[in-house]
């Protein structure tokens, strides 16, 4: 039987009184978010790190960082939380929407390949549930066509792709720290980078445009402040900064996150153990390139008779912590479906030419008929009693209703 362990630790609460005792005064600052932007970018292996307010505001950093602009169009998963492809319209950009792999359930290079036309500026990949796309592939794709590549890799923290770290394979890529993450901070975000200009442009447009900020300093200087003559903001910026609160709470999850994602796979094993024998529940498939750092354990439901919702509910009855179903596709949400962009689709229709791809059913057919399958079962357990518990009654549901 293996330990339980803390979700927040001694670590995370020190830092936190370390920045409590400051009284949050600038110049008495211990400058958390410094310390963690580069325990990060170390961590990674990464030039660069810049730390955000969450992991949407990172992915709108990165896209205009890649010189993302007004009618340019940007290749995403439609499988995945919508926020990625709302990233892509806050940029005032038009998302295209690829189809994913079926066995792995991530973006498929050759779907990518059929939608690049003369605006296409960027791709972004979606490591879901933990497991890196092929990249490879699409790193290809991005050279030849003169692409930038984002990745998402908001529920991927320490899986490789091909011996290569996630997140240091794109051009940008993309962490959260939202609270059902590998590490959080109950919010927060951090972008990686090693190309110094992308660093660079991704930190000014995350601190409204300061002259006086880079990729390696997120402050302005008090010298530089208090001179009435200063030219402050030289660019149009949002204000998505890291408070040194959550950087604080993050920084102490970065030092226990080896034992926090080993976690996630301990449990995910459990609960693959659970399914052996089982005809009609496939787990999503982690080639032999890549490691997954699960986090969720994601199966496909493949009963003649026995519904996604019947499974559940029987699973729930039994005990269960319940399963999660896989989001709507993207260009299912009603705001797609009825272009209710709150004010963008102004600024779309005035900047883009083309015509707009046609967010009806059948536009990614593996992608839709995965999503009414997909039973995705968390694994963020910390007491290891509860996850044995919870995979025992995995079996007994499928027991239930026969292999």
């Amino acid at each position: 039987m293996k330990e339980n362990i803390k979700r927040i630790g001694d670590a995370e609460s020190a830092y936190v009184q370390e920045v409590l005792a400051t009284g949050f005064s600038g110049s008495r600052g211990v400058d958390m978010v410094g310390r963690l932007e580069k325990c990060f970018a170390e961590k990674f292996g990464s030039a660069y790190a810049i730390a955000h307010i969450n992991g949407t505001a990172t992915l709108h950093s990165s896209l205009i960082a890649a010189g993302v602009r007004a009618g340019d169009e940007v290749i995403v998963p439609p499988l995945t939380m919508a926020a990625t492809a709302m990233a892509v319209l806050q940029a005032d950009a038009v998302p295209v929407f690829a189809d994913v792999d079926e066995e792995t359930f991530q973006i498929d290079p050759k779907c990518i390949e059929k939608l690049i036309t003369p605006r296409t500026k960027a791709i972004m990949t979606v490591a879901l549930y933990g497991l890196s796309p092929d990249m490879d592939p699409i790193m290809a794709l991005a050279e030849r066509h003169d692409l930038v590549v984002i990745e998402d890799d908001a529920q991927c923290f320490l899986a490789t792709y091909k011996g290569r770290m996630v997140g240091t394979i794109g051009h940008l890529s993309s962490f959260s720290f939202q609270s059902s993450k590998h590490m959080t901070a109950g919010e927060g975000g951090m972008v990686l980078t090693d190309n110094p200009e992308y660093a660079d442009a991704v930190r000014r447009f995350s601190v409204l445009g300061y002259a006086g900020v880079s990729r390696k300093t997120g402050k302005v200087t008090k010298d530089d402040i208090q001179n009435p003559e200063y030219d402050r903001h030289i660019s149009l910026g949002y204000n998505y900064r890291m408070p040194e609160l959550c950087a604080a709470v993050s920084l102490g999850q970065l030092e226990r996150l080896s034992e926090l994602a080993e976690r996630r796979i301990d449990v995910a094993k459990l609960f693959s153990e659970a399914i052996q024998g089982c005809s009609w529940l496939r787990p999503q498939v982690t080639p032999s390139d890549r490691t997954n750092s699960c986090w969720a354990f994601a199966v496909r439901i493949e009963h003649k008779t026995v519904t996604w919702s019947e499974f559940r509910k029987k699973f729930m009855e039994l005990g269960g912590d319940g399963i999660y179903a896989t989001w709507k596709l993207s260009y299912q949400e009603p705001m797609f479906q009825n272009r209710n962009f709150s004010g963008k689709e102004t600024v779309l229709e005035a900047a883009y030419s083309g015509s707009f791809q046609s967010w009806k059913p059948g536009l990614c057919p593996v992608a839709e008929k995965l999503q009414k399958s997909i039973l995705a079962f968390k694994t963020n357990y910390w007491d290891w009693n509860r996850a044995e518990e919870q995979a025992v009654i995995l079996k007994k549901t499928i027991a239930f209703f026969g292999n």
